[in-house]
């Protein structure tokens, strides 16, 4: 865990990621990187010198029509001293059901981080940290450029000015294996997706394409974020 807090305090600090007086809305999906995000936002928020509060949000697809168990989350928020809120939803009918969507992912994440933005405002934060980390800006890095020709990624910072909120993104600086690690060694628990699609996604092949050309070109995720701070792209 001192790993990755380490990630995660140089990037708050570099980016000027939080204040004095944030609320912040840590997006809890239950996987490993979120799990990790909200256990080392928790220790931070006990020593850093800018105060903040938590709050997680945990929205609920509600797969097969039925309320997803999330009580070893509630446990550890409980555990963490950090407030706790699950927003349950119809996404799973409504995206694979309903609409039966072919490529789900893109309408998902778009109707989810609305949902989620609306949460974190109902319950007075300013801003929300999500679980992205570096493979997450490398993979996305690379489906921008090989299918859609730009050279583009999300940003460490966003303000969203319809919304008066911040998304900030902690993670950007540790990989996935640092999140598994910190979950692991710190027994925290994690409630693993009933996606259909998870793990036959385009992210999952960028990640297999940079896979291929780590065993090539040495540490090529941390080599395209350098380029992108380099060249500011993208605030960063």
């Amino acid at each position: 865990m001192q790993k990755l807090l380490g990630y995660i305090r140089s990037a708050v600090q570099d980016y000027n990621m939080i204040e004095d007086g944030d609320r912040i809305a840590v997006g809890l999906s239950g996987g490993k990187d979120s799990v990790a995000l909200l256990a080392s936002l928790a220790r931070l928020r006990s020593f850093y010198p800018k105060s903040f509060e938590l709050v997680a949000v945990t929205l609920d697809m509600r797969f097969g029509g039925e309320n997803t168990d999330y009580s070893a989350l509630e446990k550890l928020c409980e555990n963490l001293g950090v407030p706790y809120v699950i927003k349950r939803t119809q996404l799973a009918e409504i995206i694979f059901d309903l609409r039966k969507e072919s490529n789900p992912c893109s309408l998902c994440a778009r109707m989810r981080r609305g949902i989620l933005h609306d949460t974190a405002k109902e319950n007075g934060c300013n801003k929300i940290a999500l679980g992205h980390h570096l493979d997450d800006v490398a993979e996305t890095f690379m489906m921008n450029l090989l299918r859609g020709g730009t050279v583009d990624c999300f940003s460490p910072v966003t303000y969203l000015s319809r919304k008066n909120i911040y998304m900030i993104r902690p993670m950007i600086y540790a990989r996935e294996s640092d999140c598994a690690r910190a979950v692991r060694r710190g027994e925290l628990p994690v409630v693993k997706s009933k996606c259909p699609a998870d793990g036959v996604t385009a992210r999952e092949q960028a990640k297999q394409l940079l896979n291929s050309l780590e065993k090539e070109y040495g540490d090529v995720r941390s080599k395209i974020l350098g380029a992108m701070q380099r060249k500011n792209i993208n605030g960063y």
